[in-house]
């Protein structure tokens, strides 16, 4: 088309085609000098697909210098292709309009030497950077489209995968959960586990593709993700699996998550209440040992679920105990848990679990049974009073660490 038009000097095309494979790697070692998103090293991938990308745009101009060149339309989708590559690479549209102007200032000056000394008029120098600069213009064009429609790609992805863990965790019927989770392409697993996160900002949801980009990490794809509300949580397939996995506790950990317990997909949502009730509870001391697992700590995180009832229950059932000193009760209180641990063993097992004197033990349990006598032999009492003790002792082990 430009052969035509405009009548380059015979041969012309040849002579930029000869000029093409220096001026690739002059190309490509300014963009890695000049633009820091660019800096990797020479042998990665990465850079491969630069210089193939550089090759690409010089050949095709020379094809535009002849006249042989297939329509812009035809040859956009390289170049939107391109665009999706650096959404998926972390970059910024910035960094690749950048570099298409520099390779462009770049290709320009070259090929105006290579002009110049064919003998080509002034007029057309002229219409060989118009040329060039339209050619750069192309390529920009359709990398921003490609750039901008990964995007909306991305986006719409993830609507998908946040209205499925919204389904899962709301107890959604099994027909919609089945027709939400293929809209997501996501498989039903059998068991999950909710899990209640710390704020944090350097981990991406997994519907992003950007694996390693800009000091983000990525979770897998089997998880789902909501890192971006108030109450950012994740839904873990398969809990056993994926959390020996290095790259999930790395995260739990920095998010100082608590893990719900593992449950029948159809019980998400209660595994999630769960998480988040301990992770409210729980203080700052005891997150530092995070990921925090429920089904390792079931009897405390029933009795973190209502501290007012718990403690209700100690006032009443250890009221007896009211009338010693604070040393005599904390003895006689871990007596009494002891024994009951011991299934009412006798004072010499007692004596063995509390580390004392089979004989200490022994006033401590006639004591016990004085002021507890009745409550002792009634098992719904002795529950109360487990419980009563249980919740004491996980409340004051919580404010000492708090």
């Amino acid at each position: 088309m430009f052969a035509q038009r405009i009548g380059w000097p015979r041969g012309f095309a040849g002579d930029l085609r000869r000029e093409n494979p220096s001026l690739v790697l002059e190309i490509v070692r300014e963009i890695r000098n000049l633009i820091p998103e660019y800096d990797r090293p020479m042998d990665s991938l990465f850079v491969s697909g630069l210089m193939l990308g550089v090759q690409t745009a010089l050949a095709e101009f020379a094809d535009v210098v002849e006249g042989q060149a297939a329509p812009a339309s035809q040859r956009a989708w390289v170049y939107r292709r391109l665009g999706r590559s650096e959404l998926a690479e972390g970059r910024s549209m910035d960094a690749l309009q950048s570099a298409c102007r520099l390779g462009g200032r770049l290709a320009w000056r070259r090929y105006a030497r290579v002009a110049r000394r064919v003998g080509m008029r002034p007029d057309q120098m002229v219409d060989l950077a118009e040329a060039v600069f339209t050619h750069v213009d192309q390529i920009a064009t359709a990398s921003v489209l490609g750039y901008a429609q990964a995007k909306a790609d991305i986006g719409e992805a993830h609507q998908r995968r946040r209205r499925l863990l919204a389904a899962v965790f709301d107890g959604a019927a099994p027909d919609q959960l089945e027709a939400a989770a293929e809209e997501a392409d996501w498989a039903l697993p059998e068991v999950v586990a909710g899990v209640a996160l710390g704020p944090g900002s350097d981990w991406r949801e997994a519907v992003d593709p950007r694996p390693h980009a800009a000091g983000f990490a990525r979770l897998p794809e089997e998880v789902l993700a909501d890192l971006t509300s108030a109450n950012p949580c994740l839904l873990l397939p398969e809990p056993d699996a994926w959390l020996g996995k290095p790259e999930i506790a790395q995260f739990l950990r920095e998010r100082r998550a608590v893990v719900g317990p593992t449950v029948p997909l159809r019980a998400a949502g209660d595994s999630l209440r769960w998480a988040r009730l301990a992770r409210e509870r729980l203080p700052e001391s005891a997150l530092e040992h995070a990921p925090i697992r429920c089904d390792a700590h079931l009897p405390a995180l029933l009795l973190l679920t209502d501290e007012a009832l718990v403690r209700l229950i100690g006032e009443r059932r250890l009221a007896p105990l009211g009338g010693l000193t604070v040393k005599q009760r904390d003895r006689l209180e871990a007596t009494l848990l002891a024994w009951l641990d011991t299934s009412r063993g006798t004072a010499p097992e007692v004596a063995a679990r509390l580390g004392i004197h089979p004989q200490t033990a022994r006033s401590r349990l006639h004591r016990m049974q004085e002021l507890l006598g009745a409550a002792l032999a009634n098992p719904e009492s002795r529950f109360e009073i487990e419980v009563a003790l249980r919740g004491r002792r996980m409340l004051a082990d919580f404010a000492r660490a708090a």
